[in-house]
């Protein structure tokens, strides 16, 4: 294996298509911001097939579904995969609630309660990433640490507010 290897085998880039996502409230765009460039810094994203990392992703919603546009780093399209997210809605859902109730919490609950909260939010937050892993099988690999961004940025694309 060559030295470059590694690092061919990463996510250069994520784009997010204004058309089908639009742009939301300063607080949701920061959250989406802050998901893509922990992504970006730190993955490990191989299009299955295809040896030609590093990689750039596009995400957009096509009819309440999330379509992954995968290209090499100059932009050329390699494949598009369009996901149902139906399996993570409910994980979702579920982490939304409990994240609301995490920050509620840290303002005037005691520490164990929000220790306890937290646990909860990181069981989701796995199981989310762990859908989210199978739902790409044989599309994309990706490691644990990028399946957890990836649910992030997913969740962030999803959030009111």
């Amino acid at each position: 294996m060559s030295e470059d290897a590694p690092s061919r085998s990463r996510l250069v880039s994520i784009e997010l298509d204004e058309q089908s996502i639009g742009r939301s409230n300063p607080n949701i765009e920061h959250e989406r911001e802050v998901a893509i460039y922990d992504i970006v810094d730190s993955n490990h994203f191989v299009l299955e097939g295809h040896d030609e990392g590093p990689y750039s992703l596009r995400l957009a919603i096509t009819e309440d579904r999330l379509a992954f546009e995968v290209g090499r780093e100059t932009g050329e399209t390699l494949a598009t995969f369009v996901l149902s997210l139906a399996p993570l809605r409910r994980t979702m859902k579920d982490y939304f609630i409990v994240c609301d109730n995490y920050y509620k919490a840290i303002r005037t609950s005691p520490p164990s309660r929000i220790q306890a909260i937290d646990m909860g939010r990181r069981a989701l937050h796995d199981e989310g990433s762990n859908l989210l892993v199978g739902r790409l099988k044989d599309k994309i690999t990706v490691d644990h640490d990028t399946a957890r961004r990836l649910f992030t940025l997913i969740c962030a694309l999803h959030w009111k507010g």
